[in-house]
């Protein structure tokens, strides 16, 4: 049984390893180099590509040298602390505003990052599901262009899923291989 795709468990990101068609790898980041280190070590000579299963974005990985060392290469490597707060995972970057944006900001009293982080988590609120939805079609949508994009009715699976005509969508990939329906029938689920 090959490994699919499922929803992270405790907000840890998961990523899929595929050989063509062929799921080799599940999981997290660390489990799946290895599995991909140990399909390479085992004679794999086709290209394995690995996807973060939330994003859909392939990515490139180092597989040369011991598992270790490609895990090491891989895993973010920690990063002396900055501004802001980096055990809360708070990340600093630059924001462009109009005057008057800045103006609005600079009267809230929790200041300019807690007024935008309140303003970002009520927009999450409001329609949470319906973006959650939206975002796991672009992520199946980048995995699909990558791995089933000469596969028969791929054009018309890709307009499908947009629709969010998911019976069509299971029709048209009724021909696809398993691994590939099973992963971005499981990316939309969520």
């Amino acid at each position: 049984m090959s490994p699919v795709a499922s929803p992270p468990k405790d907000n840890v990101p998961t990523f899929a390893a595929f050989v063509g068609t062929r799921c080799v790898a599940r999981g997290p980041l660390e489990a799946t180099l290895r599995k991909c280190k140990r399909h390479v070590d085992e004679g794999g000579d086709e290209p394995v590509l690995v996807f973060d299963d939330q994003t859909g974005r392939q990515l490139d990985f180092d597989l040369r040298g011991t598992a270790d060392e490609v895990v090491a290469r891989a895993m973010p490597a920690s990063k002396p602390a900055g501004p802001g707060r980096p055990r809360l995972g708070v990340v600093s970057r630059e924001v462009s505003l109009l005057p008057r944006h800045w103006e609005w900001l600079e009267d809230h009293p929790q200041g300019i990052s807690g007024a935008l982080r309140r303003l970002v988590d009520e927009a999450r609120k409001r329609e949470p599901e319906k973006e959650r939805a939206k975002r796991r079609r672009a992520a199946a949508s980048r995995f699909m262009w990558a791995v089933a994009g000469n596969l028969p009715d791929f054009e018309e699976a890709s307009r499908a899923l947009f629709a969010e005509d998911d019976a069509t969508l299971d029709a048209l990939m009724r021909k696809w291989p398993a691994d590939v329906r099973k992963h971005v029938r499981a990316m939309v689920d969520g």
